[in-house]
């Protein structure tokens, strides 16, 4: 059998391995979706590149920021850490707001119907879901709104509802790899391998979570 520390050892360096790859596919999914929507070219290529670059990198960076492995500013204070979260929550935020308003308002140009499909009901109901997480997480930054709960509580409901939009927003990204825009620009591997990120995102970012974060609030009174 392995010795402690050799799994302790061994465990870190999955979890730096995954939240490298996270960085990664976060970042190159977000590069594809801008190559293959060429943002500008029409008032539709900013929905897709803008969805793509709220969830799948802005957000993946918000969340990676607390990582102890793969936090891009791992040796600066909780303080600079919160502050940084905060900064990507928003833009986060104002991307999704901005992606949704704009595929809304070219479907009212071409006068055709919203919200019909499995993609358009889950987009809505990941940008609404993401709006009202914003602004719950402003409990976190004043506590003593919600005397009933205690820090340790709200950074643990923060922390699964945060997951809960995470999911919903990895989701959304991949239903719309299989709307029939995608679908006929991007045939083939390319299409599966695209397929592959979202879903890998969101379960190296369920990891992520639930190991290093959750675990540690359920034991906090």
């Amino acid at each position: 059998m392995a010795e402690p520390g050799t799994e302790f050892w061994l465990y870190r360096v999955l979890r730096k391995t995954a939240g490298t790859v996270a960085h990664l596919l976060g970042l190159g999914f977000t590069v594809v979706i801008g190559v293959v929507s060429k943002p500008g070219t029409s008032l539709f290529s900013w929905h897709p590149f803008l969805m793509a670059l709220a969830f799948s990198f802005i957000m993946t960076q918000a969340i990676l920021l607390f990582s102890p492995e793969s936090s891009p500013i791992l040796s600066y204070s909780r303080k600079i850490k919160v502050r940084s979260h905060w900064v990507l929550q928003g833009l986060t935020t104002v991307c999704a707001v901005l992606g949704l308003a704009i595929i809304s308002y070219n479907k009212y140009l071409n006068d055709k119907p919203h919200f019909t499909s499995w993609h358009g009901l889950v987009g809505l109901v990941t940008v609404l879901y993401i709006c009202v997480q914003s602004v719950g997480g402003v409990s976190l930054l004043y506590p003593k709104l919600m005397r009933k709960w205690s820090l340790a509580k709200l950074k643990l409901y923060h922390a699964t509802s945060g997951l809960v939009g995470y999911l919903l927003g990895c989701t959304s990204l991949l239903l719309g790899l299989c709307s029939a825009w995608f679908t006929e620009t991007v045939t083939g591997i390319s299409w599966y391998l695209a397929v592959c990120c979202p879903v890998l995102l969101a379960l190296v970012l369920m990891n992520q979570i639930t190991s290093a974060y959750l675990k540690k609030k359920r034991m906090q009174p």
